[in-house]
């Protein structure tokens, strides 16, 4: 890889340079191209049940260096050490989920009239990720592991701040076996290697997790092209607490719900709904609950919550928190690192930027409602749509909710989002496409529809 610039990789809990990582160009993007083709069509000739047998013995060698890559993650995105190798899990347990599904990627028949008409699904080529620094090793797997599942070759493009744990991924894909240029690694900015990978015309599809303002440019660029693109792109969502609902349960529940990876997290329940009548009674449990959360050092095993990523992001969120604004405050460190504490804003007009604009840092809002009507228009009022909570004893209730918020993933007396095994994905400006799920494969693949004619 050429030098022409490199990216300095921080410790956001000491401010401290940990590594210096050379950035792509786009003439690296150019070469990763060509070797990344030449390995794919290797690949996709492969028998499936070759390519699932790497593939798990890639996921089995993740499983072995768990430790190592939840390290590295709390080193360069400062989350907590829990989080961390819950994240390295996930890329093993996807890549296992994904080896799966090569040899269920199967076609259809279709009954029509003078023969046999089946369809083939084939891989598109090359597929270019761009992942996000706030889960840098989950989200990278949510696409490379289906992608490489269905006979694709991947270029992931880390970004700028936590390209570390991708690297040492990339290195063993090739210990497990994996085709060299199959899957390939390229840190770099994403004005310089993210848009040369975007705009490069040998590769098929772009996945990209990142803000709206970005991946509207991206949508942009790839239409050009008539480029295919799944995009997920942040949300607002809301955390909905009616009346009839265990209203200690939902309040012991709420702060993790927005303050997991200290709020960088597109699901974060940061617009808390609470029905009028139990407003009170639910305030008077969260503000302690607020207060007990431990913000600290990321490898201490006690430690909940974080530092944010940058000083950027930093200021970004303290820009929303005027210093008398009213509410619940944590507390965090002094000293170096990108602090902030956990937030709960109380009192605000439904208007205010921070009760609809999304923060991604440790501040949510608590917004009343009246009744189910009122709640599902509160909820609603956003440009995102991409999860969110209910929380009822109401089955019908539930149901109803559920129905009418638009969101692409919802959940009823829990805050859980994400899992490998169902689809996620967005309303509105929180994206395009559907990633994880039984059809995750799919997503990377091209249907070819063949008449045989049987006619004498």
């Amino acid at each position: 890889m050429s030098t022409a610039y490199e990216l300095r990789v921080l410790n956001p809990a000491t401010e401290e340079v940990i590594a210096t990582v050379p950035g792509a160009t786009p003439a690296d993007v150019d070469a990763a191209v060509v070797r990344a083709r030449a390995a794919q069509h290797r690949w996709a000739a492969a028998a499936p049940a070759d390519r699932a047998r790497l593939l798990r013995r890639f996921a089995a060698l993740v499983d072995e260096h768990v430790e190592e890559l939840a390290q590295l993650e709390v080193r360069e995105a400062g989350h907590t050490i829990g989080n961390a190798r819950w994240e390295a899990g996930n890329v093993r347990d996807l890549l296992d989920f994904s080896a799966g599904g090569v040899e269920r990627l199967s076609g259809r028949q279709i009954p029509v009239a003078g023969g046999l008409d089946i369809t083939l699904l084939e891989p598109l080529g090359v597929i270019g990720v761009i992942a996000p620094w706030n889960f840098p090793m989950p989200i990278a797997a949510w696409a490379t592991a289906p992608a490489l599942a269905a006979g694709n070759a991947v270029i992931l493009k880390p970004a700028e701040t936590t390209p570390l744990t991708a690297l040492r991924l990339a290195e063993l894909a090739l210990e497990a076996g994996l085709p060299e240029g199959l899957f390939q690694v390229l840190p770099g900015a994403g004005d310089i290697a993210g848009n040369a990978l975007v705009e490069h015309p040998g590769v098929a599809k772009i996945v990209f997790t990142g803000s709206t303002r970005v991946g509207k440019q991206i949508m942009a660029a790839c239409a050009d092209r008539v480029k295919r693109v799944t995009l997920e792109l942040g949300g607002k969502s809301p955390n909905i607490v009616f009346a009839d609902a265990d209203i200690e349960a939902a309040a012991a529940a709420t702060p993790m719900s927005f303050l997991d990876n200290s709020g960088q997290d597109c699901c974060a329940r940061t617009r808390i709904l609470v029905q009028r009548t139990a407003y009170d009674r639910f305030m008077e449990l969260l503000g302690p609950a607020i207060e007990r959360i431990v913000v600290g050092d990321p490898s201490d095993e006690k430690t909940q919550m974080g530092p944010l990523i940058s000083r950027v992001q930093l200021e970004r969120v303290r820009s929303y928190v005027a210093d008398d604004a009213p509410g619940v405050r944590g507390s965090a460190p002094e000293g170096p690192g990108f602090w902030f504490p956990p937030t709960v804003l109380t009192g605000l007009d439904p208007d205010a930027p921070a009760a609809v604009e999304e923060v991604f840092g440790p501040v949510a809002v608590v917004l009343p409602f009246d009744d189910e009507q009122d709640a599902v228009r509160l909820a609603n009022a956003t440009d995102y749509g991409l999860s969110g909570s209910i929380w009822t004893r109401d089955v019908g209730r539930a149901l109803r909710v559920s129905r009418a918020v638009q969101a692409g993933n919802l959940s009823v007396n829990s805050h859980s989002s994400v899992r490998y095994s169902t689809p996620f994905g967005g309303y509105k400006q929180s994206g395009l496409g559907r990633e994880l799920g039984p059809d995750a494969l799919t997503a990377f693949t091209e249907t070819k529809n063949v008449f045989i004619s049987t006619e004498a």
